[in-house]
């Protein structure tokens, strides 16, 4: 990078900052930062609940993580991933994914208080809204959406797609314009 190129940075900054937000991770003094990691970069925070997949779940770390970034940087923010992979089982056709309601609902009122704080957010995505091949387990048994695809591991399954009760919750949630979640 040049020095050109630093002024051209200083000078043309962004408009707005988005962003992914999953979970906390920890690090300890002393540990590496960078380099062979085996993709472990953290340090389990016995304080944090963790998911079945090791991801420390972490509402408050989202608040706390749009107010440094508002205060870092003044634009608005766009958190554009932030989602739940799990485990989902079928019973008699349906997916009681309440762990994924939950860890949203919980998210989504993090957001909130980070509005109350006064962080300038203007929108938000949730990853993903239909099950796809999770891209950091490589396996489609890791499931985000609130679509189920009926597809295994090999690829073999109809496609087929069922609605899990996180979509109707999510839907009654966009309809109220988030009112539900405060009652």
């Amino acid at each position: 990078m040049t020095e050109e190129d630093l002024h051209l940075i200083a000078q043309y900054t962004n408009d707005f900052l988005a962003f992914s937000y999953y979970r906390t991770t920890t690090h300890e003094a002393g540990q590496p930062y960078f380099g062979d990691t085996g993709g472990d970069v953290g340090t389990e925070n016995p304080y944090i609940p963790t998911s079945e997949f090791g991801w420390q779940i972490d509402p408050l770390g989202f608040r706390y993580t749009l107010n440094e970034l508002w205060d870092r940087y003044g634009v608005p923010l766009f958190p554009v991933e932030n989602g739940l992979g799990a485990y989902d089982q079928i019973v008699n056709g349906e997916i009681n994914d309440n762990y994924r309601i939950e860890y949203l609902r919980k998210h989504l009122l993090a957001m909130l208080e980070a509005v109350r704080d006064g962080v300038n957010i203007m929108g938000y995505t949730y990853w993903g809204p239909i099950d796809i091949v999770s891209a950091g387990h490589n396996d489609i048994e890791k499931r985000y959406g609130f679509i189920h695809v009926d597809m295994d591991r090999q690829g073999n399954g109809t496609l087929n797609r069922t609605r899990k009760k996180s979509f109707w919750w999510y839907q009654s949630v966009i309809k109220s314009n988030g009112t539900c979640l405060i009652k």
